[in-house]
């Protein structure tokens, strides 16, 4: 898990939202959108951009525990 991307969830003020797994997700998420480490690339993208993101990682988890619900 990056340092980086902890960081700039804290300076988000966001950290305390996500948990471990968010946060591994995440930084795979940076690695895969900016081609770059995610310690690099979290530089390279705006909070909005992180946001989106964190949205998307918090739905296909949702999505996931529903359908863990309904077997």
């Amino acid at each position: 898990m990056s340092k980086r991307v902890k960081a700039r969830l804290r300076k988000m003020k966001i950290l305390e939202k996500t948990d471990h797994e968010d946060r591994v997700e995440l930084d795979r998420m940076i690695e895969e959108k900016t081609g770059k480490p995610c310690d690099e690339g979290v530089d390279e993208l705006s909070d909005e951009d992180i946001l989106d993101l964190l949205r998307r990682i918090w739905k296909k988890r949702k999505k996931s525990i529903m359908e863990e619900c309904v077997v």
